[in-house]
């Protein structure tokens, strides 16, 4: 795939995968922890969704969102960023194994909800992000704008 070449579907899809990741991300805890009123997704898992864990979420989304402009090679940070979501992958799987999700949702929907996706969400960006790193493989950087201070 050749990132250097303007505005390539390839180009387009990875900004837009960015995007969506990062969107994702924000909405998803801004929604389901009901504005970090949600007590029960930090019962559930206080080590990892507590409020602190759920804001450093967003973080990430932001992240993805900024990547999402940037116009050279993100090979690297593509990789950190399919590292970071097996981790939450792990962790959830972790978690399905060890918890009652039944029990979830009878104590409140959204937290049931959020317990049932959130895993599956990590895995597909997980996936995105490594191909977009291997896709990235030979490619080249984008070539700069000229900004009016170059001569």
């Amino acid at each position: 795939i050749e990132f250097n070449q303007g505005r390539s579907v390839s180009r387009i899809l990875v900004r837009n995968g960015f995007i969506a990741a990062g969107v994702m991300n924000i909405v998803g805890v801004l929604l389901f922890s009901r504005l970090f009123t949600n007590t029960f997704i930090n019962e559930a898992d206080p080590v990892v969704m507590s409020n602190f864990g759920l804001v450093m979420i967003a973080v990430w989304g932001l992240a993805y969102l900024g990547a999402a402009f940037i116009d050279a090679n993100v090979k690297w940070l593509a990789a950190a960023f399919a590292v970071e979501k097996l981790v939450y992958v792990v962790v959830w799987i972790t978690w399905l194994s060890n918890n009652n999700l039944a029990a979830l949702f009878e104590k409140d929907l959204f937290a049931g909800v959020f317990y049932s996706i959130h895993g599956l969400n990590d895995l597909v960006f997980m996936l995105f992000f490594a191909w977009v790193c291997f896709s990235q493989s030979g490619a080249k950087e984008y070539p700069r704008k000229a900004s009016s201070r170059q001569r």
